[in-house]
């Protein structure tokens, strides 16, 4: 099945994104490597895509708030496929938004598990739990972004370049509850992580 050009991103910027969900009465918040920038207050590199997150019991209030775009779900390797409830149903836990008048993927959203007000962490969904309250944080202009502790567990798996970087810059800021946070979970996750050193030695 065609679909469109997996690399033809020119993603909106959190501000955008965040005016345009402004109404959304569930939690949802910035993923990804945009929340590491949220958390550390500036903009440090190129995002070349931009991630939000909902609980995914709540996923279908959001496409109706844009009407405007197409929804994806990838379906493999560089495989998409048109959202509907097989898709959404499939492995995946990602949905894209194309804007087929721009011709460019604007978002991809990540429909996570929860319990309820608990958000569950798809590294161990046993284990790893947090109220939302606790797991979603802002920026001074009101964002909603992901713990940076949180964030940093998901980065941790691949550790790119990019992962390591965002590590680098973030450890200084961290506070000793997010740093112990994060070592507990990689503990659980990744127990021989070289960031582990890291965290306790700084």
């Amino acid at each position: 099945m065609n679909h469109p050009d997996v690399d033809a991103w020119a993603a909106w910027h959190p501000r955008h994104i965040a005016e345009r969900l402004r109404d959304l009465r569930v939690p949802w918040y910035i993923a990804a490597g945009w929340a590491v920038d949220l958390f550390r207050g500036q903009q440090t590199r190129a995002h070349e895509d931009l991630e939000i997150a909902v609980p995914a019991a709540h996923f279908a209030l959001l496409p109706p708030l844009f009407p405007e775009l197409d929804f994806w779900v990838p379906a493999g390797e560089g495989v998409l496929a048109p959202m509907t409830p097989e898709a959404l149903a499939g492995d995946s836990h990602q949905t894209w938004a194309w804007d087929p008048t721009a011709g460019r993927w604007r978002f991809d959203v990540f429909r996570e598990p929860h319990d309820g007000d608990v958000w569950i962490c798809r590294r161990d969904e046993q284990r790893i739990r947090r109220p939302y309250s606790e797991i979603i944080r802002h920026t001074d202009d009101g964002i909603p972004y992901l713990a940076i502790e949180a964030v940093l567990l998901f980065k941790a798996k691949h550790t790119r370049d990019k992962d390591e970087a965002d590590f680098t810059g973030a450890l200084p800021l961290l506070s000793r509850a997010e740093r112990g946070w994060l070592d507990a979970t990689l503990g659980l996750v990744h127990p021989d992580h070289p960031w582990r050193a890291q965290l306790r030695s700084h």
